[in-house]
């Protein structure tokens, strides 16, 4: 009943995933050497709206995400994703987790005279970046307009983040990804205790609202 129990939840309302990558950093810890961060990532929210800016999200890499790497059945894939709630196995790898830049029909570029990334021309507000303690500059990219349905994500580790930017192919358009990939929100950080609280979705169009 209870192998039951966490699989309805898993599949409808919520799931705790494992941060693998410091392409997040210092959001979410996923270093090597340190304890990966796992967080609940919540399902109900996207059922009834679209992910926004700023919103940290789960999906499911598309093909050039992946490499061609399909994802575990369900079966398979449920037990991994509680094996490696309790370190008995390694996250899928199909899996990605980031945050929301911009959506269908908007355009991005990078980047002002003062190393911000744009948005239909205006420069993002993005209080959560991580440059390593050095200076604020990110590597500049293809202006793009992200296709209707689509996501442009980026991961907070700015200049150390595998993401929209480099997936793009066979255009840059292509490192968007399909909204149908969205598994959920990423809520709370649930584990190490030590870091336990809510995930910052603050809008960098809006200035947090």
């Amino acid at each position: 009943m209870a192998l039951l129990l966490t699989v309805v939840i898993q599949t409808f309302v919520a799931r705790v995933f494992v941060i693998p990558s410091a392409s997040m950093e210092t959001t979410l810890h996923g270093c090597t050497g340190c304890v990966n961060d796992k967080v609940l990532v919540e399902k109900i929210t996207y059922l009834f709206n679209d992910p926004r800016p700023g919103d940290v999200i789960v999906f499911r890499g598309p093909p050039n995400w992946t490499g061609g790497k399909e994802p575990p059945n369900f079966v398979v894939g449920t037990l991994q994703d509680l094996g490696s709630m309790v370190n008995l196995s390694e996250p899928s790898g199909t899996d990605f987790i980031k945050r929301v830049i911009a959506v269908g029909g908007q355009t991005v570029e990078c980047c002002d005279d003062q190393g911000r990334v744009m948005v239909d021309g205006k420069p993002l507000d993005e209080p959560y970046l991580n440059f390593g303690g050095g200076p604020r500059q990110q590597d500049s990219f293809e202006k793009v307009t992200v296709p209707a349905g689509k996501l442009w994500v980026m991961g907070d580790n700015r200049n150390n983040s595998s993401d929209s930017r480099k997936h793009g192919d066979p255009t840059p358009a292509d490192g968007a990804i399909p909204i149908a990939n969205v598994v959920g929100k990423a809520r709370v950080i649930v584990i190490p205790v030590g870091r336990w609280g809510g995930i910052s979705d603050y809008n960098p169009q809006t200035g947090g609202k």
